[in-house]
């Protein structure tokens, strides 16, 4: 079993090493490759992703991957390397689960997970900007290929993991050809489950009542940006970014992916909490490695944790213990 670790920006670094070291306390032989990518690889090297990384996550197919601090301004040359490697590995499916855990920022009864679909929509990233500098386009991409996959899969974790509902979010109303499109292939494809109620959303009103009553959702399957969002919404509800895991999951590959970002205000501190990151990591071992007691162990183990009162700062400032201290905090009750 091998596993191609990429710390990428930021606190990367920090909550990266703690997932490993939790991962080795419950899975000693596993092989671990380190590998390079990112922003800060970029403005050393020249690239994001170099040959020799996705050579390793070819092999590998399984990734354990930090943050990126992509920038907000085009840079010349430089790409996303996460969402390459999406495309590479061709990790179709971003499984964000949002779940109660024992801190004051969450809210209980809170369990539900969005899957959405990441190698398509706007995330294609194929933008233009006209010669004047003052009109840019980007193309949304939508095929039936790519949505009857995901749906697939999202309908078969569902019966995986005994859920009952799964919600379709998007705009048809609005975008009748792209959303119109994802809507009806979904629908489709829906009704060869049976026995998984599905029920639609517009994102606008999916956002409102991901603000109001975020545990009337069961799943989510949506397109790339709006599951982006609303995932990120959802985790507010979950504690907070720093607690909630994500799996890029396809048929033969898998990318454990924290989403809260390289956070640079705290990269380099000690301070991150690594949660996210561990979690991630147990998601997997449940989805891809298959190896759903083990990935239990590393859930009961953060939760156990944080009943004791162990935080990060993030959760509260007060009596907060360091990166390092909390990692050791879980693998004590493994």
């Amino acid at each position: 079993m091998e596993l191609c670790v990429i710390e990428g920006d930021g606190v990367g670094h920090e909550v990266v090493p703690s997932a490993v070291k939790v991962l080795k306390a419950v899975l000693p032989d596993v092989v671990i490759h380190t590998a390079n990518a990112g922003f800060e690889y970029f403005q050393s090297h020249g690239t994001s992703l170099p040959q020799e990384t996705i050579d390793l996550v070819k092999r590998c197919r399984a990734v354990l991957f930090g943050s990126t601090n992509s920038p907000s301004y085009p840079v010349s040359g430089y790409f996303s390397p996460i969402i390459e490697l999406r495309r590479i590995l061709q990790t179709y499916a971003s499984v964000r689960p949002t779940r109660y855990l024992p801190v004051s920022t969450a809210r209980q009864g809170v369990d539900l997970v969005v899957i959405r679909e990441s190698t398509e929509d706007l995330y294609v990233v194929d933008e233009t900007t006209d010669a004047t500098g003052q009109t840019s386009k980007a193309q949304k991409v939508i095929t039936r290929g790519a949505t009857e996959r995901v749906t697939h899969l999202c309908y078969q974790l569902a019966r995986k993991t005994d859920r009952s509902k799964v919600t379709i979010v998007h705009q048809a109303n609005i975008l009748p050809q792209s959303d119109g499109l994802f809507r009806r292939v979904a629908l489709e494809v829906a009704m060869q489950y049976p026995d998984i109620y599905t029920d639609e959303l517009l994102v606008d009103t999916a956002a409102y009542w991901m603000v109001k009553e975020p545990t009337r959702f069961d799943m989510i399957l949506t397109s790339t940006l709006y599951g982006d969002i609303l995932s990120d919404m959802a985790a507010a509800w979950g504690g907070g970014l720093g607690l909630v895991p994500a799996l890029n999951l396809g048929d033969d590959a898998a990318i454990a992916e924290p989403v809260h970002g390289a956070a640079p205000d705290i990269a380099g501190k000690g301070i991150a909490n690594p949660t996210a990151c561990i979690l991630s990591m147990a998601l997997l071992l449940r989805h891809h490695w298959n190896m759903p007691e083990v990935a239990q162990r590393i859930e009961d183990a953060i939760r156990d944790t944080l009943e004791d009162g162990k935080y990060t700062v993030d959760i509260y400032t007060e009596g907060a213990i360091n990166t390092a201290e909390f990692t050791d905090r879980v693998i004590s009750h493994l």
